[in-house]
């Protein structure tokens, strides 16, 4: 008996110790999670847009970095974690979900696709009243969604893009064209949005074919899209597909009659294409006017990561996850609710101007109960009642020497 008390006492005892520490460890977790105030991002590391995935990505971290640096939002770190969407909208909702559920965001900046973004937001973010913005949905679905105002970005619509893309078109001298689009909410809106852009000024869109991604060949589609001879074919993709699209349509005697709207402006397409074929080729894609502020941006970029890859969106998530948290500071909380109500009021003016350069400032500022209009590097970030920025800029690409150029940027107002 005495032994088995004994037993019994020393299984007290040790219970006894490990409830203590547990009760230590977890006291020590909470003390660690109050000093930090996490944000999502939902970024394409694999499927169709996985080569723009990290760059993108990096523009976020950049952002949280700087802000921390300022030091931090409601006198805490900011942390971002990042969850892959797959670029499909099933893993993306799931991605989402965790994002949500166990990580405990309460806001995200994401997705690219638009296709990806939608599903996104309605089944997701906009239920859990968790903020979205999108650096790179350029659909004009997104405007009109039904999302309580929780869906926000960063980047034009493609009402812009076509517009532009038209111009382009036309100063090539491409006045009839068939289009092959993705079957998406990206390709569809952009496909309708060109035709109804480009007739306008004269031009022709004999065809306009959908497809579907992951096939192992497009060869019907790019028949029916080249059968009336288009002086060039308009392709709206993502590099994984768009890459076996351009390769079957030279096959047809297409080499250098291609327009590339954003989805397909990345170094890794005219390498598997080949640069002799994609030379002479013209696209578009949103970009900022080059500035002090957009030139410094970038040399900060290169020296985080090494290079600054001629990819669009990098910009557009760097402001974006920068707006959340001032947001945050501006509504003394971190509840999507609050950063919800506080976006405008630190994206738009009125109020002191302040950039990447000087977010320590912008942090004092809000302290101080003072009004900040936040400049973003990617341009205007101002948003409207829809949650789009306004006005807006695209600039103009052309594939030379097997490397993608900038031309020159378009601003809305002037089209």
């Amino acid at each position: 008996m005495r032994r088995s008390r004994h037993y019994s006492g020393v299984f007290l005892s040790v219970s006894a110790a490990v409830i203590l520490m547990m009760i230590f460890s977890f006291g020590c977790v909470k003390k660690e999670e109050a000093g930090e105030i996490k944000i999502g991002a939902l970024s394409a590391m694999t499927g169709d847009l996985a080569a723009y995935g990290g760059p993108i990505l990096n523009g976020a971290k950049m952002a949280v970095d700087d802000i921390n640096e300022a030091g931090g939002v409601l006198g805490k770190k900011l942390v971002l974690v990042s969850r892959d969407s797959q670029t499909d909208p099933t893993a993306a909702v799931d991605a989402a979900n965790k994002l949500v559920n166990i990580d405990r965001v309460p806001a995200i900046v994401g997705a690219l696709s638009s296709g990806v973004t939608i599903p996104v937001a309605t089944s997701v973010s906009v239920p859990n009243e968790v903020v979205q913005i999108s650096p790179a949905s350029t659909s004009p679905e997104i405007t009109t969604l039904k999302d309580n105002d929780f869906l926000f970005r960063t980047v034009p619509s493609d009402a812009l893009q076509c517009r532009v893309l038209a111009k382009v078109a036309m100063d090539r001298g491409f006045k009839r064209i068939s289009t092959i689009y993705v079957n998406n909410a990206y390709g569809e809106g952009l496909a309708k949005a060109m035709k109804d852009a480009y007739e306008k000024i004269g031009g022709k869109v004999l065809v306009s074919v959908p497809f579907n991604k992951g096939e192992t060949s497009y060869r019907s589609e790019v028949q029916k899209a080249v059968k009336d001879k288009p002086d060039a074919l308009l392709l709206i993709a993502y590099p994984e597909n768009g890459v076996k699209i351009l390769r079957q349509a030279i096959e047809f005697g297409l080499a250098n009659k291609f327009l590339l709207p954003d989805g397909m402006k990345a170094p890794e397409v005219i390498r598997d294409v080949g640069a002799k074929y994609m030379n002479g080729t013209y696209g578009t894609a949103p970009a900022p006017a080059a500035s002090e502020l957009t030139e410094k941006f970038k040399e900060k970029y290169k020296e985080k990561f090494g290079e600054y890859p001629p990819k669009p969106y990098i910009d557009t998530n760097y402001d974006a996850a920068i707006l959340i948290a001032l947001a945050m500071q501006k509504a003394g909380g971190s509840d999507g609710p609050s950063i919800r109500d506080a976006l405008r009021d630190v994206a738009n003016p009125p109020g002191e101007k302040v950039s990447m350069l000087d977010l320590k400032k912008a942090l004092e500022l809000l302290k101080e109960g003072k009004d900040i209009d936040y400049e973003g590097v990617s341009g205007s970030v101002n948003f409207d009642e829809n949650g789009d920025v306004t006005g807006g800029s695209y600039g103009i690409w052309k594939i030379e020497d097997g490397k993608i150029v900038d031309e020159k940027v378009v601003f809305s107002d002037s089209l």
